[in-house]
């Protein structure tokens, strides 16, 4: 029944004269066994998914002083971060016309926040994303990007895209409280001490349960409905427990919600403040703590932004079903330019660099296939800037049992890879557990690609390893130990 609502609505889509027979024809909706309705639905609940970033990068960009002293406001970090995540997802969108969706990164918003700005201002530090975000469109523009890209062996590729699922899903499980820190002992745990004892990731768990009987029964939706009915729930069980959030910086509740309490807010619409455009600083790093270190820190900029975005990319697209035999998907070349664009315009910004997100896989599990459903993300990022109160009642926890599941959909793809080689299962298991282990894409890959190469070429193998692999190997093994690099340079 649904397949045939979908069939109609692709069909209207097309022979109607009017303006759905364009996005049709633009979007190469029908092509791909989509339909408007199903482009929309996957459009809002990928920005459902992703809407606690406006307000996670606020607190993370504006709860650090830099070198000097200075601190970022958090009203207009709320606004650049709607706007340039909504501005670069169409310009996604409608250049590469895939269905993903960009905004501030957190690996790299967190690593300006801890280590860039104790070196360097904010205004030095945006400066320092610029760079690295040019220099991204230029390897992208160049072919260079996708040329890497090739290299990279298929078993590889499909290792990346299982990690990136098992990456997301243990990101909703600690978003939600079910995997917690430990304060000694096991680096993790299960709830509270051992046990589930707080009311928000019992509604995670709820949440988790009903999306994945709606998707297994195939409803049309299911994982939208499942994140809404939790929101409800969750504000219905707020008004009764009154519960704290536990990053308070006053008052923590260890028991209480991530990020924000689910209530109604007291205010709806804000105007946004864009005075952070342009607030940034290209040279002034440079001068402030000299060139080789300054460099070091793009590299580490452009290394973390490079390859987090391509496993991301190469993920997503396996997850539509957008990829061919040979690992490529549509419009590569574009998709790279566009996002290294994100970074650019996420620094001038001040937002920090924007990249393809994790998060809209939940997208794409609810049957986003083209850019459409991008341009809606997109749209609902710039209407964000102005209800940035009201975004904030959706709980973390509700976005984060969407991510679980979409998680599980992605891992079942580990069956195309012939475990039977240690050569390559070695590889492609270390890829897959060092993405959740370390909390890091680019980490996986970079464990991949060394351990492949060295250890085809040991066993006699060293001609199936591209050149390039060899290249970016070699890359790898600096970006890892850039720590004791950056150190002899500073001494």
């Amino acid at each position: 029944m649904a397949d045939n609502d979908q069939r109609r609505d692709a069909n209207t889509a097309t022979e109607s004269s009017g303006r759905p027979g364009v996005l049709d024809r633009f979007f190469e909706i029908t092509s791909r066994g989509s339909s408007i309705k199903q482009e929309i639905r996957g459009g809002i609940v990928a920005f459902v998914a992703m809407a606690y970033i406006v307000v996670l990068n606020p607190l993370i960009l504006g709860g650090s002083q830099d070198v000097a002293g200075g601190a970022l406001d958090f009203a207009q970090l709320t606004a650049v971060t709607g706007l340039v995540a909504g501005v670069i997802t169409i310009l996604f969108g409608v250049v590469a016309k895939l269905p993903f969706a960009l905004a501030a990164g957190l690996g790299m918003n967190s690593f300006l926040a801890v280590s860039v700005v104790q070196e360097v201002t904010w205004a030095e530090a945006m400066g320092l994303v610029v760079i690295n975000g040019i220099i991204i469109v230029v390897l992208g523009a160049t072919g260079i990007r996708t040329a890497i890209f090739n290299a990279v062996p298929h078993a590889l590729k499909v290792a990346i895209t299982v990690g990136i699922g098992l990456f997301i899903a243990f990101i909703g499980f600690v978003n939600s409280g079910f995997v917690t820190r430990t304060p000694e002992g096991p680096p993790v745990q299960l709830g509270q001490n051992g046990s589930i004892g707080s009311l928000p990731t019992a509604v995670f768990l709820f949440a988790l349960i009903l999306i994945g009987i709606l998707v297994a029964r195939k409803v049309p939706g299911g994982i939208l409905i499942g994140m809404i009915v939790a929101t409800v729930v969750a504000m219905v069980i707020q008004a009764f427990a009154n519960l704290g959030t536990v990053d308070d910086p006053v008052d923590p509740d260890p028991l209480g919600w991530n990020l924000s309490a689910p209530e109604i807010p007291s205010q709806i619409l804000a105007l946004p403040d864009f005075s952070l455009i342009g607030a940034f600083d290209l040279v002034g790093s440079f001068e402030r703590i000299g060139v080789l270190a300054a460099t070091m820190l793009v590299f580490t900029l452009v290394f973390t932004n490079f390859f987090d975005a391509m496993g991301t990319m190469t993920g997503l697209a396996r997850s539509a079903g957008l990829q061919t035999s040979d690992g490529m998907f549509p419009r590569i070349r574009g998709a790279f330019v566009v996002e290294g664009i994100g970074a650019v315009a996420g620094g001038g910004a001040s937002a920090s660099s924007n990249t393809v997100f994790v998060d809209a896989a939940a997208g794409i599990a609810e049957g986003a296939r083209t850019g459409l459903a991008a341009c809606i993300t997109g749209g609902l990022f710039l209407v964000s800037m102005f209800f940035a109160p009201l975004i904030g009642v959706i709980p973390m926890e509700a976005g984060a049992a969407a991510l679980v599941v979409v998680g599980a959909m992605m891992v079942t793809q580990i069956r195309e890879i012939d475990m039977s080689d240690f050569r390559t299962s070695l590889p492609v298991f270390l890829t897959m557990v060092t993405m959740p282990l370390t909390y890091s894409i680019a980490n996986g890959i970079g464990v991949g690609f060394i351990s492949w190469a060295l250890i085809h070429a040991m066993s006699r193998r060293g001609r199936d390893v591209h050149w390039l692999l060899w290249v970016v190997s070699a890359g790898f093994v600096l970006y890892f130990v850039r720590g004791p690099i950056s150190a002899m340079l500073g001494g």
